[in-house]
C-alpha cells in the first residue's frame, strides 16, 4: 500500500501516536475517529498500512480474539520490551537494565535470541494486584 498520506492517514496518525501505551481496537479508534469521517473499513485499510510500514504493531490479548493495534513509531517504543496488564490494558515499558539482563539470559540459557520490538509480556500490574 502507499505511503500516500490522506486527511484520514494524519488523523489516524495522530489519535495513535496520542495513545503510545495503549493497546486499541479497531472499532475503539473508529469510534474515536468519528467526528473525522473516517469509516470502520478505512481504519483497517490504513492501520494495515501502517502495521507494513512498522509504525504500528499488532497483538491479541489472552482470552480474546480481538485484535489490538499499538503505535510504535514514537521514539520510547523504539525496540522496548513492552509489558500489558491483562487487567486494565495499560501497556508499560521494561527498563532497559531489566530487559538486556533478561534477553541475555535467555540467549545463554536457551539459545534463543528475544526481538524485544515485537514482543510483549501478559500479566497483572501493581494497581491491578491491590
Amino acid at each position: 500500500m502507499s505511503k500516500y498520506s490522506t486527511q484520514q492517514r494524519k488523523a489516524l496518525l495522530h489519535y495513535l501516536s496520542e495513545h503510545p501505551d495503549e493497546h486499541l481496537s479497531t472499532r475503539q479508534i473508529a469510534q474515536a475517529l468519528a467526528a473525522e469521517k473516517i469509516s470502520l473499513s478505512a481504519v483497517y485499510r490504513n492501520l494495515a498500512a501502517l502495521e507494513a510500514e512498522g509504525k504500528v504493531r499488532r497483538c491479541a490479548r489472552p482470552g480474546t480474539r480481538e485484535v489490538f493495534y499499538q503505535y510504535t513509531d514514537a521514539a520510547p517504543c523504539k525496540g522496548v520490551l513492552h509489558m500489558t496488564c491483562t487487567q486494565c490494558g495499560q501497556t508499560f515499558h521494561l527498563s532497559e537494565q531489566t530487559a538486556v539482563r533478561l534477553t541475555a539470559q535467555l540467549d545463554e540459557r536457551e539459545g534463543f535470541a528475544l526481538d524485544c520490538g515485537e514482543t510483549v509480556l501478559f500479566g497483572v500490574c501493581r494497581n491491578c494486584r491491590k
